[in-house]
Protein backbone atom coordinates (compact mmCIF):
# COMPACT_ATOMS: atom_id res chain seq x y z
CA UNK A 1 0.00 0.00 0.00
CA UNK A 2 1.11 3.59 -0.47
CA UNK A 3 0.30 6.97 1.02
CA UNK A 4 0.28 10.05 -1.17
CA UNK A 5 0.54 13.52 0.37
CA UNK A 6 -0.53 16.52 -1.68
CA UNK A 7 1.80 19.52 -1.64
CA UNK A 8 0.54 22.99 -2.54
CA UNK A 9 2.51 26.23 -2.45
CA UNK A 10 2.20 27.13 1.23
CA UNK A 11 1.68 23.60 2.58
CA UNK A 12 3.67 23.18 5.78
CA UNK A 13 2.41 19.95 7.35
CA UNK A 14 3.19 17.64 4.44
CA UNK A 15 6.52 16.54 5.98
CA UNK A 16 4.84 16.09 9.36
CA UNK A 17 2.44 13.58 7.81
CA UNK A 18 5.28 11.86 5.96
CA UNK A 19 7.21 11.50 9.22
CA UNK A 20 4.30 9.40 10.49
CA UNK A 21 3.45 7.35 7.42
CA UNK A 22 7.02 6.76 6.25
CA UNK A 23 9.07 7.26 9.40
CA UNK A 24 6.92 5.73 12.16
CA UNK A 25 4.70 3.30 10.25
CA UNK A 26 7.31 2.44 7.59
CA UNK A 27 4.82 2.66 4.73
CA UNK A 28 5.70 3.76 1.17
CA UNK A 29 4.92 7.46 0.90
CA UNK A 30 5.00 9.89 -2.02
CA UNK A 31 4.82 13.67 -1.89
CA UNK A 32 2.57 14.78 -4.75
CA UNK A 33 3.05 18.26 -6.23
CA UNK A 34 -0.20 20.11 -6.95
CA UNK A 35 0.35 19.99 -10.73
CA UNK A 36 0.75 16.20 -10.80
CA UNK A 37 -2.36 14.42 -12.06
CA UNK A 38 -1.32 10.77 -11.78
CA UNK A 39 -2.06 9.52 -8.26
CA UNK A 40 -3.20 6.06 -9.32
CA UNK A 41 -0.37 4.36 -7.40
CA UNK A 42 -1.65 5.63 -4.04
CA UNK A 43 -4.20 3.98 -1.77
CA UNK A 44 -4.59 6.88 0.66
CA UNK A 45 -4.29 10.55 -0.24
CA UNK A 46 -3.65 13.01 2.58
CA UNK A 47 -4.43 16.69 2.03
CA UNK A 48 -2.27 18.26 4.73
CA UNK A 49 -2.42 21.43 6.78
CA UNK A 50 -0.72 24.71 6.06
CA UNK A 51 -1.62 27.79 4.10
CA UNK A 52 -2.19 26.65 0.52
CA UNK A 53 -1.60 29.56 -1.85
CA UNK A 54 -1.15 31.79 1.20
CA UNK A 55 -4.85 31.46 2.10
CA UNK A 56 -5.55 34.29 -0.34
CA UNK A 57 -9.24 34.87 -1.10
CA UNK A 58 -10.36 32.19 1.36
CA UNK A 59 -8.74 29.10 2.86
CA UNK A 60 -8.69 26.36 0.23
CA UNK A 61 -10.48 28.49 -2.37
CA UNK A 62 -7.54 28.52 -4.79
CA UNK A 63 -6.29 25.01 -4.06
CA UNK A 64 -9.60 23.54 -5.22
CA UNK A 65 -8.63 24.50 -8.81
CA UNK A 66 -5.23 22.76 -8.74
CA UNK A 67 -4.79 20.09 -11.47
CA UNK A 68 -4.40 17.33 -8.87
CA UNK A 69 -7.88 17.97 -7.49
CA UNK A 70 -9.66 16.38 -10.46
CA UNK A 71 -7.60 13.25 -9.84
CA UNK A 72 -8.50 13.43 -6.15
CA UNK A 73 -12.19 13.54 -7.03
CA UNK A 74 -11.75 10.40 -9.14
CA UNK A 75 -9.71 8.73 -6.39
CA UNK A 76 -12.52 9.32 -3.88
CA UNK A 77 -15.22 8.19 -6.34
CA UNK A 78 -13.45 4.82 -6.61
CA UNK A 79 -13.83 4.35 -2.87
CA UNK A 80 -10.19 5.00 -2.09
CA UNK A 81 -9.33 6.88 1.08
CA UNK A 82 -8.85 10.62 1.47
CA UNK A 83 -7.83 12.38 4.69
CA UNK A 84 -7.95 16.17 4.90
CA UNK A 85 -6.31 17.79 7.93
CA UNK A 86 -6.87 21.45 8.88
CA UNK A 87 -6.25 23.34 5.61
CA UNK A 88 -6.86 19.99 3.95
CA UNK A 89 -10.34 19.88 5.51
CA UNK A 90 -10.95 23.39 4.17
CA UNK A 91 -9.85 22.28 0.70
CA UNK A 92 -12.17 19.25 0.80
CA UNK A 93 -15.18 21.43 1.61
CA UNK A 94 -14.24 24.02 -1.03
CA UNK A 95 -13.95 21.28 -3.64
CA UNK A 96 -17.28 19.68 -2.70
CA UNK A 97 -15.82 16.41 -1.45
CA UNK A 98 -17.28 17.24 1.95
CA UNK A 99 -20.28 19.35 2.93
CA UNK A 100 -20.28 22.66 4.78
CA UNK A 101 -17.53 25.24 5.19
CA UNK A 102 -14.84 26.36 7.60
CA UNK A 103 -15.09 30.04 8.56
CA UNK A 104 -13.36 32.46 10.94
CA UNK A 105 -13.08 31.31 14.53
CA UNK A 106 -15.75 32.61 16.87
CA UNK A 107 -13.39 35.06 18.61
CA UNK A 108 -11.56 35.99 15.38
CA UNK A 109 -8.23 34.81 16.79
CA UNK A 110 -5.80 32.19 15.57
CA UNK A 111 -5.85 29.26 18.01
CA UNK A 112 -2.83 27.06 18.74
CA UNK A 113 -3.59 24.61 21.54
CA UNK A 114 -4.54 21.04 22.37
CA UNK A 115 -8.20 20.06 22.32
CA UNK A 116 -10.11 17.06 23.67
CA UNK A 117 -12.25 15.33 21.05
CA UNK A 118 -15.00 12.75 21.36
CA UNK A 119 -14.92 9.92 18.82
CA UNK A 120 -18.49 9.69 17.53
CA UNK A 121 -18.06 6.56 15.46
CA UNK A 122 -15.40 3.86 15.26
CA UNK A 123 -16.66 1.87 12.30
CA UNK A 124 -14.49 3.70 9.77
CA UNK A 125 -11.04 2.74 8.56
CA UNK A 126 -9.83 6.00 10.13
CA UNK A 127 -11.33 5.34 13.56
CA UNK A 128 -11.43 1.56 14.02
CA UNK A 129 -8.55 1.68 16.51
CA UNK A 130 -10.55 3.95 18.84
CA UNK A 131 -13.54 3.21 21.04
CA UNK A 132 -16.87 4.90 20.35
CA UNK A 133 -17.26 7.91 22.66
CA UNK A 134 -13.55 7.74 23.54
CA UNK A 135 -12.03 11.09 24.44
CA UNK A 136 -8.71 11.78 22.73
CA UNK A 137 -6.54 14.89 22.69
CA UNK A 138 -5.07 16.37 19.51
CA UNK A 139 -3.34 19.67 18.68
CA UNK A 140 -5.26 22.39 16.85
CA UNK A 141 -3.80 25.36 14.97
CA UNK A 142 -6.18 27.42 12.85
CA UNK A 143 -7.75 30.80 12.30
CA UNK A 144 -10.65 29.57 10.16
CA UNK A 145 -11.71 26.35 11.84
CA UNK A 146 -15.31 27.12 12.74
CA UNK A 147 -17.45 24.50 11.00
CA UNK A 148 -20.57 25.99 9.45
CA UNK A 149 -23.45 24.55 7.46
CA UNK A 150 -27.12 25.35 7.04
CA UNK A 151 -29.80 23.51 8.99
CA UNK A 152 -30.54 21.04 6.18
CA UNK A 153 -26.91 19.98 5.86
CA UNK A 154 -26.52 19.66 9.64
CA UNK A 155 -29.59 17.43 9.76
CA UNK A 156 -28.25 15.35 6.87
CA UNK A 157 -24.93 14.91 8.63
CA UNK A 158 -26.70 13.73 11.77
CA UNK A 159 -29.14 11.49 9.91
CA UNK A 160 -26.32 9.81 8.00
CA UNK A 161 -24.00 9.59 11.01
CA UNK A 162 -21.34 11.62 9.23
CA UNK A 163 -20.00 13.50 12.26
CA UNK A 164 -16.82 11.66 13.25
CA UNK A 165 -15.25 13.92 15.90
CA UNK A 166 -16.66 16.60 18.20
CA UNK A 167 -14.92 19.05 20.51
CA UNK A 168 -15.67 18.13 24.12
CA UNK A 169 -14.41 18.58 27.66
CA UNK A 170 -12.02 16.19 29.39
CA UNK A 171 -14.78 13.70 30.22
CA UNK A 172 -16.64 13.86 26.93
CA UNK A 173 -19.32 16.47 27.62
CA UNK A 174 -20.35 18.73 24.76
CA UNK A 175 -20.71 22.38 25.71
CA UNK A 176 -19.77 25.85 24.54
CA UNK A 177 -16.81 26.09 26.90
CA UNK A 178 -15.28 23.00 25.28
CA UNK A 179 -15.77 24.40 21.78
CA UNK A 180 -12.57 26.30 20.89
CA UNK A 181 -13.72 27.95 17.66
CA UNK A 182 -17.53 28.08 17.67
CA UNK A 183 -18.10 25.16 15.31
CA UNK A 184 -21.78 24.31 14.99
CA UNK A 185 -22.74 21.26 17.05
CA UNK A 186 -19.11 21.13 18.28
CA UNK A 187 -18.13 19.49 14.98
CA UNK A 188 -14.39 18.85 14.64
CA UNK A 189 -14.45 16.31 11.80
CA UNK A 190 -16.88 14.81 9.31
CA UNK A 191 -16.86 12.15 6.61
CA UNK A 192 -18.74 11.67 3.36
CA UNK A 193 -21.70 9.29 3.17
CA UNK A 194 -19.51 6.43 1.94
CA UNK A 195 -17.06 6.90 4.82
CA UNK A 196 -13.90 6.95 2.70
CA UNK A 197 -13.30 10.73 2.87
CA UNK A 198 -12.57 12.29 6.25
CA UNK A 199 -11.92 15.95 7.02
CA UNK A 200 -10.84 17.18 10.44
CA UNK A 201 -9.43 20.41 11.85
CA UNK A 202 -7.26 18.86 14.62
CA UNK A 203 -3.85 17.45 13.69
CA UNK A 204 -3.43 13.69 14.31
CA UNK A 205 0.04 13.77 12.73
CA UNK A 206 1.21 16.09 15.51
CA UNK A 207 0.23 13.53 18.15
CA UNK A 208 1.78 10.35 16.82
CA UNK A 209 4.86 9.96 19.02
CA UNK A 210 5.56 10.55 22.68
CA UNK A 211 8.27 13.15 22.12
CA UNK A 212 5.54 15.47 20.77
CA UNK A 213 3.53 15.16 23.98
CA UNK A 214 0.93 12.58 22.97
CA UNK A 215 0.16 9.62 20.74
CA UNK A 216 -3.62 9.80 20.35
CA UNK A 217 -3.31 10.57 16.64
CA UNK A 218 -1.22 7.55 15.76
CA UNK A 219 -4.19 5.17 15.93
CA UNK A 220 -5.89 6.98 13.05
CA UNK A 221 -3.03 6.17 10.68
CA UNK A 222 -2.61 2.66 12.10
CA UNK A 223 -6.27 1.95 11.39
CA UNK A 224 -5.85 2.91 7.74
CA UNK A 225 -2.79 0.71 7.39
CA UNK A 226 -4.54 -2.25 9.00
CA UNK A 227 -7.60 -1.98 6.74
CA UNK A 228 -5.52 -1.66 3.58
CA UNK A 229 -3.13 -4.47 4.45
CA UNK A 230 -6.08 -6.76 5.21
CA UNK A 231 -7.59 -5.78 1.85
CA UNK A 232 -4.36 -6.60 0.03
CA UNK A 233 -4.15 -10.00 1.73
CA UNK A 234 -7.75 -10.83 0.84
CA UNK A 235 -7.17 -9.89 -2.80
CA UNK A 236 -3.81 -11.68 -3.05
Amino acid sequence: MKFGILVFPGSNCDRDVASVTSGILKQPTRLIWHTDTDISDCDVIVVPGGFSYGDYLRCGAIARFAPVMRSLQEHAAKGKYVLGICNGFQILTESGLLQGALVRNRDLHFICDRAPLRVERNDLAFTQKYQKQQVITLPIAHGEGCYFADADILKELEDNNQVVFRYCDAIGNLNEEANPNGSLDNIAGICNKQGNVLGMMPHPERAAEGVLGGTDGKALFEGLVEVLVEGLLVNA
